[in-house]
């Protein structure tokens, strides 16, 4: 049986994510009390073993709505799921100024928010609620760039068709001057490059377009940085997957996220497609 856990900060895209997992065959329930998850859980094992109709997908959204003592034992809770339970835990999170747009876009309420507390101090209360969730998360996600579509289509593919024996393993460029991606597990800077953006006649092209991909092929230093991050990926990428890690995101970050950045997210997709992973790229400052 597979149960995956959807939590966050609201405005980051829980319902979505929700949602997706629904249309994916998923049994889902909103913002159920954490309290109640160990229960949920054997008693879903039960009924799988006993019956030819049983749900083997089970989502479930925990959010700050809970009882904050319940959240607070959440770390417990997971441990008294039966360890039968292929379980995922999947926290969304967005920057407080996203937040704060989404917000005031929709003027929806913030759950917590009340007349003694503003709508950036419910956010920012949120985040401690929910701060044990979001450090045992097995994927995090910053849905700050994305549109509905894009996450309905990262759970889909991340989540959606994820067997309990395999890593999903995302590649995503960006770029320093929008900050680093919350969402990264390990990050590599690759600013030390030779730059097309210096190139005048370079500078409206991407990293998926020829005329860069010929201009930093060129480079030995390119040929290298590839060559170095790829045995240090297959050196340990392997120990990930032994120690039953679930989820891996390599951000790959140049200055702007155009250039260097998305040529080498593109090699390293293109090297580990043929491992025994889920691989994808995403190149967060632009669309794909």
């Amino acid at each position: 049986m597979k149960l995956v856990i959807i939590s966050g900060r609201s405005g980051s895209g829980k319902s979505t994510a929700l949602n997706m997992l629904e249309d994916l065959g998923f049994y889902c329930i909103d913002n159920l009390p954490a309290g109640l998850l160990p229960a949920l859980a054997k008693q879903a094992l039960d009924a799988d073993s006993n019956s030819e109709n049983s749900n083997e997908k089970i989502a479930v959204s925990i959010d700050a709505r809970n009882i904050p003592t319940e959240l607070s034992r959440f770390p417990q809770l997971v441990k008294e799921i039966p360890a039968e339970v292929d379980t995922n835990i999947i926290y969304l999170d967005a920057n407080n100024n996203t937040l704060i747009k989404r917000f005031s876009e929709t003027r929806r309420k913030h759950p917590i928010s009340n007349e003694h507390m503003s709508l950036k101090e419910a956010i920012e209360t949120e985040s401690l609620l929910l701060e044990g969730i979001a450090a045992m998360a097995d994927l995090s996600i910053d849905s700050s760039t994305m549109t509905l579509h894009e996450l309905r289509q990262l759970i889909s593919d991340r989540v959606g068709g994820k067997s309990s024996s395999e890593m999903s393993l995302m590649f995503q460029s960006f770029g320093f001057k929008r900050n680093i991606p919350i969402d990264s597990d390990i990050v590599f800077d690759v600013r030390c490059l030779p730059n097309p953006y210096w190139k005048v006649e370079l500078r409206a092209f991407t990293g998926l377009d020829q005329p860069v991909i010929d201009f930093l092929n060129s480079h030995d230093d390119v040929q290298a940085m590839i060559a170095d991050i790829t045995q240090y990926l297959e050196n340990w990428l392997p120990r990930f997957r032994d120690a039953k890690r679930s989820y891996t995101t390599v951000s790959i970050g140049c200055t702007g996220g155009q250039h260097r950045s998305v040529f080498i997210a593109e090699a390293l997709h293109r090297h580990f497609s043929n491992a025994d992973n889920i691989v994808q790229v995403r190149h967060r400052e632009f669309k794909n």
